[in-house]
């Protein structure tokens, strides 16, 4: 998973207006980055929505993702989630009873009938999903279709992203992209995406410069930080003197690293928007990078000072001030991180965890130490460690105290979870 404020607000207004339409709580929706190059997207139990790094970088502006999100929403307007996990368990029926019958055959001398039958038993298993499957894809086309002209965007991004991935499942002897192949692409469904389409008011509606602005700069700090380096230089040539190409080759020069090169093409986008907080977060970055955390530190409070509802800003800023080694700092840190896992989501920000129980440390306090070490190897699923932490984090902290409680709680569900394991 990556994590990035930049892109994760952008996203998310892209989203909220899509989830008020569908009559879902903006809130309830969790979006996820995932770092994979692989054109797809997907949502999943407990209405989380997964975009990978691989679509974003795909579709060629804003409308494209937003017509990706819509479909995707659709999916979890209708409720497809539950409903899928029903249909691959009816689906599994056939495939099991040509497992057993294909295992007798073998067993009374005949392998390659008993092959066959279980051939059989998969392609059945197969078709029932896939019929599932285009029916769960005509009606997350229709709600999404719906959802787009309720919030007067267009569907054309929609239509033209699964037009592309028609044609290029077509030319291409190694398949279509993996979105293809979760979202199967017929020609009745192209057909039937433009007669929806045709038939909004708002198809012609173009996004507003700077909507479609804010787009390119995330699309090209995602591809300056995921694709290697000469991609990245060939997607955005030094000839590319725009605002957006200078932010995609920062990014690939903080990579390579070339820190010099990034901090050139940094101060200038900084000259340009010098009340920008993603411009002195990248800044900070380069100089924590080479080994100055104190300006790091001067660049991060300038992003925090900007943004100062930004938990993952504020975590990077105590990381600096955790790296500078200095008591008055470290303690800092500690404040800073107490805020940033009150205004983020302490149940997944491990490395918030990870500082903070290195800051509680530096500043003497080993019971709270021993507590966001628990949270953290909870998070991560290492059970007995978190189990033993949190016990250590009970034998420090006031009894009844609530950071007791929580070690408590802590302490009870990490042996839960392993008993579950033994079992």
């Amino acid at each position: 998973m990556l994590q990035d404020t930049e892109t994760e607000r952008a996203l998310q207004s892209y989203e909220d207006p899509l989830a008020n339409a569908a009559g879902l709580d903006p809130n309830a929706i969790r979006l996820y980055i995932v770092d994979d190059q692989s054109v797809n997207a997907f949502v999943a139990e407990g209405q989380n929505m997964f975009l990978q790094t691989g679509i974003i970088l795909y579709v060629h502006n804003r409308n494209e993702l937003v017509g990706v999100m819509a479909h995707e929403t659709g999916h979890i307007r209708a409720g497809h989630l539950s409903r899928g996990t029903q249909a691959m368990r009816k689906a599994y029926v056939p495939m099991l009873a040509s497992t057993l019958l294909a295992v007798a055959a073998m067993i009374a001398g005949a392998g390659s009938a008993g092959m066959a039958i279980m051939g059989l038993g998969e392609q059945a298993a197969v078709e029932s999903l896939v019929k599932f499957t285009y029916v769960q894809e005509g009606t997350a086309d229709q709600i999404g279709m719906k959802l787009l002209t309720a919030t007067h965007q267009s569907g054309l991004g929609m239509l033209n992203v699964f037009r592309r991935f028609a044609n290029e499942e077509a030319m291409s002897s190694n398949g279509a992209p993996q979105f293809w192949q979760t979202h199967p692409v017929g020609q009745d469904r192209i057909e039937y995406l433009q007669r929806l389409v045709d038939a909004s008011p708002y198809r012609d509606i173009k996004d507003n410069p700077t909507d479609e602005h804010e787009f390119e700069m995330v699309q090209a700090k995602l591809a300056g930080y995921v694709l290697p380096v000469a991609e990245v230089l060939n997607r955005y040539p030094l000839t590319n003197t725009s605002e957006v190409a200078r932010y995609a080759r920062a990014m690939a020069y903080m990579r390579k690293p070339d820190l010099p090169a990034a901090l050139q093409e940094v101060n200038g986008l900084l000259k340009d928007e010098p009340k920008n907080p993603y411009f002195y977060e990248v800044l900070g970055q380069i100089y924590v990078s080479m080994a100055d955390p104190m300006r790091g530190i001067t660049e991060y409070q300038k992003a925090v000072d900007i943004l100062p509802d930004a938990p993952e800003l504020r975590v990077e800023l105590a990381a600096a001030q955790i790296a500078a080694e200095k008591p008055a700092l470290s303690k800092l840190a500690v404040d800073n991180l107490e805020l940033a896992l009150r205004q983020g989501h302490e149940d997944e920000d491990g490395f918030a965890w990870f500082e903070s129980a290195q800051a509680y440390s530096d500043v003497g306090n080993e019971p709270m130490a021993n507590l966001a070490t628990a949270e953290r190897s909870y998070l991560n699923g290492e059970m007995p460690k978190a189990s033993e932490f949190a016990n250590r984090a009970m034998k420090g902290l006031p009894p009844g105290s609530p950071e007791w409680q929580k070690a408590s709680d802590l302490y009870s569900m990490s042996g839960s979870e392993r008993q579950k394991d033994q079992d």
